[in-house]
């Protein structure tokens, strides 16, 4: 009877949660049943569950044969491990700058500066960056210029382009690590500072005595949530950004199925990628979430 109770009780909060329930359902549980054209030779004029020929594992024996396909999956895990990297790193340490500032509105003005660009999608930042990394006309070329060096052609380059693509999402997303990494910092007891400072420790002592193990699970939890993106290396970014000149450095998986399935109308082999890719995701989230366990005593559930 209590648990009856318990549910009579909480019934609202269960009715608040039913429409992203429905959503996650429709949008993202029911589109599962389209995993089966990645098995077939799919013509979209017969239906996904008409009388399509079933080709088993020919559409993966045909993607991993393509000479290009490994350069692809080099690309999507060299920009997504970098991206992960310096995704973690900078918001740390911007967080331990902001945590020293004393004047509150100073803070908040750096906190909203840098949140804003989190905001801004790809269609408006792509149009911003070709225009500032432009190799003639752009302002970060002609300051290369200014300062003796020789123009850089970043989103025309093989040698460049990864590392703008990594620097360039970092630069945007960097606030929204920020500001759950200061949310932690705010959970931390002070007494714990006032005990740091009577045995003597400066500033940065505290940091690495106090701060950083204070929000300790919290850089754990960011850790584990940003390794299922690992072949996630940035679909509107680079499809925004890139050009057939950088294929070499700049393809990635999401583009490369973008290219194939929509523009070639091989809807079983892109099929056959995206699924691919999800199961590789699944994977790197288990372990992550087992090494989390092991090593930080976090658990989800």
């Amino acid at each position: 009877m209590s648990g009856f109770k318990k549910l009579v009780r909480e019934f609202p909060l269960h009715l608040m949660l039913l429409p992203g329930v429905i959503l996650l359902i429709v949008f993202s549980y029911i589109p599962m049943a389209g995993v089966i054209i990645a098995f077939q030779k799919f013509i979209p004029a017969k239906g996904m569950f008409g009388d399509q020929e079933f080709i088993g594992l020919e559409n993966f024996k045909y993607v991993f044969n393509l000479p290009n396909f490994g350069g692809v999956i080099y690309n999507t895990v060299i920009i997504a491990i970098f991206k992960i990297l310096l995704g973690l790193i900078v918001p740390l340490i911007v967080t331990i700058l902001i945590n020293e500032l004393k004047n509150v509105l100073v803070k908040k003005g750096i906190q909203t500066a840098i949140y804003l660009p989190h905001f801004l999608s790809w269609v408006v930042l792509g149009g911003i960056f070709i225009d500032i990394l432009s190799p003639s006309d752009g302002i970060v070329n002609k300051l290369i210029e200014a300062f003796g060096g020789e123009s850089v052609f970043f989103l025309g380059s093989n040698e460049t382009f990864r590392g703008t693509m990594v620097v360039t999402e970092t630069w945007k997303e960097f606030g929204y690590g920020t500001i759950v990494y200061l949310a932690a910092v705010t959970g931390i007891d002070p007494g714990l500072y006032e005990a740091a400072k009577i045995d003597g420790a400066n500033r940065w002592q505290q940091i690495w005595h106090v701060t950083l193990p204070g929000i300790r699970i919290v850089i754990v939890l960011m850790t584990v949530l940003s390794l299922g993106n690992v072949l996630n290396a940035g679909f509107d970014q680079i499809f925004n950004l890139y050009s057939p000149p950088v294929y070499a450095s700049g393809d990635i998986l999401d583009t490369f199925v973008y290219r194939i399935g929509l523009l070639d109308a091989q809807f079983g082999v892109a099929t056959a990628v995206g699924l691919f890719k999800s199961i590789i995701s699944f994977l790197f989230v288990s372990i992550s979430y087992l090494a989390a366990y092991k090593f930080a005593d976090y658990e989800l559930f």
